[in-house]
């Protein structure tokens, strides 16, 4: 959650820092705030609202130095208070994060004290200058010590031409310029502005000026962090002639399932090795990565014949799980860093299990924790809502599931470049307006399939909701009469899915159960003889035929179309939907 951007040694800094936090407002965008160090004093700039609300105003703000904030509200309502940076006395913070003990910090150091906000970041300011004696080590110490939670903390102080950097949990990068230094909460940001970064640990607190970077332990004790490469390149960030970041994802789908083969093929040796013995598979997620997670579900147990099940990282963590040494747990997070699955994977590691980490981050959190990484290789994905990241994860798995199964990953990959093919077109080609209207005009819309059918059913449920706040909900054909009918009538409309021959009539049967209550119904079909059958009954979208196991991916593009059409009908922002950020860094 929230993006935050410190910069030293640049002339007018904070306009720099707002460029910045613009390729940052997928984390957080109900408010922001800028504030510049010059001539020993702090100048300030921070309202509700996206981050270009603060244009007009920061020609004011003056000085080589400064940090700036896009948020995602935690504690404290949208507001001009409740915005970053939080000032007091001499200093000046940026917050990502949740600091868990705010209200007790309050009463025990400023019991009686109005504060300026609602937010449990203020604490840390006003504790930073409770604790300052002219050293700012000792009163950043002596504060983030205090702090229970997870935070990332990007502090100037008035005496002090230079940012210093906290992190706990939550993620903070230290990116190197010449004559110039630069922090933030993620890779993107820095994005042509340095070629080299180092990814702060947990207890880390980094001293920038414009000529260097020194890192310290919790306990003030110098180390050394690798430097690696930025992986975020400026032309990745380029809309490159799409009104949005989420159709341009979407059009770069295949090649995030190409690029993941090909970073695949590098490490199955390693990962067949690794995964020997194993008798029992766990995979968990939030959200999308959940999603892909029930594909991979299939897979596994079809191909290497392992049970396996399904959690949300945010309930496995706290339902005790039953680990052993022949237990593996796939962690999946798009961002490396979300915060239930982060440490879900720490839970399995105390427990003596395996952690196989299945993200698009190389460098992040969760890669860290886990004895084995499948890269997914979808590039810097910028909207909010996951499109070619999901697909990505479904390529990982699948060829991670011939991996543990002994079988050919060779001929799985060729088969993922053919399916990479066949998606190029459907994206180009494929007309969605129709069933977007219609799923416009409805008060719901309930997505169905049966077996890999109903696990992309979720997914496109949840797109649709993410971004286009139509009620909707993705469900299993079968369980339409054992509840969800009863929701059924013109007013609604059904998407169901149906791809696998040996299960159509099935999901036929219910077809026509909805339609015998007046629903509206689309049908997502690569089977001929059910488009003939359904066409004057339901609308067709029809997609290529292909192995029954990859038909996810190419299903997956029409949900995600589906849910771009819907949200801009609706005039909804499809890169930034409401109450939602990118990376969930807290619970």
């Amino acid at each position: 959650m929230c993006g935050i951007v410190g910069i030293t040694g640049v002339e007018g800094a904070a306009g720099a820092v707002y460029k910045r936090l613009k390729l940052l407002e997928y984390r957080g965008y109900d408010s922001a705030g800028i504030a510049s160090l010059s001539d020993g004093g702090f100048s300030l700039c921070k309202r509700r609202g996206r981050v270009y609300s603060l244009g007009g105003d920061i020609k004011h703000l003056h000085g080589k130095t400064a940090i700036g904030h896009t948020r995602w509200a935690t504690h404290g309502k949208p507001s001009d208070e409740n915005a970053h940076p939080h000032i007091f006395g001499k200093f000046a913070v940026v917050h990502n994060g949740i600091i868990e003990n705010y209200a007790h910090l309050k009463d025990k150091y400023f019991s009686g004290v109005e504060f300026n906000s609602e937010t449990d970041s203020e604490v840390a300011v006003r504790l930073l200058q409770h604790f300052y004696d002219g050293d700012i080590l000792s009163a950043v110490k002596k504060t983030v010590k205090l702090l229970v939670g997870s935070f990332a903390l990007v502090i100037m102080c008035s005496d002090f031409d230079g940012i210093i950097v906290a992190k706990n949990k939550n993620p903070a990068i230290i990116g190197y310029g010449v004559g110039a230094n630069y922090c933030a909460s993620d890779a993107p940001a820095l994005a042509g502005l340095c070629s080299e970064i180092t990814v702060l640990s947990d207890g880390d607190i980094a001293v920038l000026t414009s000529d260097e970077v020194t890192i310290y332990d919790g306990d003030l004790k110098r180390v050394v962090r690798e430097k690696i490469k930025n992986p975020a390149l400026a032309s990745e960030l380029d809309l490159n002639g799409c009104p949005h970041y989420m159709l341009k994802e979407i059009r770069e789908v295949p090649q995030s399932v190409t690029k993941t083969c090909d970073a695949y093929v590098c490490t199955s040796d390693k990962l067949r090795k690794y995964l020997k013995g194993i008798e029992r598979i766990i995979i968990t997620g939030c959200g999308t990565a959940y999603n892909s997670g029930l594909i991979g579900k299939r897979y596994f147990e079809s191909f290497a014949g392992i049970p396996v099940e399904v959690e949300t990282a945010g309930e496995f963590r706290y339902k005790q799980p039953i680990i052993t040494d022949k237990t593996a747990v796939i962690a999946i997070s798009q961002s490396g860093e979300t915060a239930d699955t982060v440490e879900a994977a720490k839970l399995v590691k105390n427990l003596g299990g395996k952690v196989i980490a299945v993200t698009n981050s190389p460098y992040s959190e969760l890669t860290r924790i886990a004895d084995a990484v499948v890269p997914v290789e979808a590039g810097q994905e910028i909207c909010v809502a996951a499109t070619k990241s999901y697909t990505g994860q479904i390529a990982a798995l699948y060829l991670l599931a011939l991996t543990v199964a002994g079988k050919d990953v060779a001929d799985g990959a060729k088969k993922l470049y053919s399916v990479s093919e066949l998606t190029k077109n459907l994206i180009e080609h494929t007309d969605i307006g129709s069933l977007a209207d219609m799923c416009a005009r409805s008060d719901g819309v309930y997505f169905l399939g049966r077996d890999l059918d109903y696990a992309v059913a979720t997914e496109g449920s949840l797109k649709l909701k993410e971004i286009s706040y139509i009620p909707s909900e993705g469900y299993p054909a079968g369980e339409l009469k054992h509840g969800t009918l009863a929701l059924i009538d013109i007013r609604t409309t059904s998407v169901v899915i149906i791809t696998d021959k040996s299960l159509a009539p099935k999901s036929e049967n219910a077809v026509e159960q909805i339609l015998s209550r007046r629903g509206k119904v689309a049908v997502i079909t690569n089977l001929k003889d059910v488009a003939e059958e359904l066409k004057e009954k339901a609308l067709i979208l029809e997609i290529p035929e292909c192995d029954k196991y990859l038909s996810p991916i190419l299903s997956a593009v029409i949900v995600q179309l589906l849910a771009y059409k819907t949200s801009l009908l609706l005039c909804r922002d499809p890169d930034k939907p409401r109450n939602l950020a990118k990376s969930v860094t807290v619970e």
